[in-house]
């Protein structure tokens, strides 16, 4: 039989399971948002079919919380996530017209929705920062209009290393939240 690649001993395979679900899901946000911003920027004929796979996204990270949390819980989780990727995708359409104002306003709403994804996370899990998530969270954002800013005026080499800082980011934060769920339901992951 084949060993698994964790020690039994320090982690349990509960605890791998969801790291590595909430991993995927996480990159998945990120790849499936660059495609948008791709299909936005270029009028590629795949932009429903793409945009609706990103939707998926929020779904798949809320059902991740169901177990833990419930389904009432889980739903909140994917409709911000939802709000959050459909203000982006506002966003960029707003970009690439040339609207400032819609720019502007798409762009506090979409802090405002992250604020509120900090707070409900915190709120949910006492191991979540607000602040420490938030400022995640914002990175994230800020990332993300870089990364959109550089497709749109066709600066691929610099979308590129922004989306590496984005990947990167993006497992952090999924491991902060796969730490905190481990810390709040102990029992859940024995070995």
């Amino acid at each position: 039989m084949n060993k698994p690649w964790f020690n039994h001993s320090c982690i349990s395979e509960q605890e791998v399971r969801l790291r590595n679900a909430m991993r995927l899901v996480w990159e998945q946000h990120v790849y499936w948002t660059r495609m948008t911003i791709n299909s936005i920027a270029f009028d590629l004929p795949d932009l429903d079919a793409v945009t609706a796979r990103l939707l998926r996204n929020a779904t798949d990270m809320g059902n991740l919380l169901k177990p833990f949390y419930g389904n009432r819980i889980a739903a909140k989780f994917s409709n911000l996530i939802r709000e959050h990727l459909l203000i982006a995708a506002e966003l960029v359409k707003a970009a690439k017209a040339g609207n400032q104002n819609a720019v502007a306003d798409a762009e506090r709403r979409w802090y405002a929705n992250g604020e509120e994804i900090a707070e409900f996370l915190s709120r949910i899990n006492p191991f979540i920062s607000r602040d420490e998530f938030q400022e995640m969270f914002f990175e994230h954002l800020a990332l993300t209009t870089k990364e959109a800013l550089f497709i749109l005026q066709n600066n691929f080499k610099s979308s590129i290393a922004v989306f590496d800082k984005i990947e990167a980011e993006a497992l952090q934060m999924a491991d902060t939240i796969t730490n905190a769920i481990v810390k709040q339901f102990p029992r859940k992951f024995q070995i």
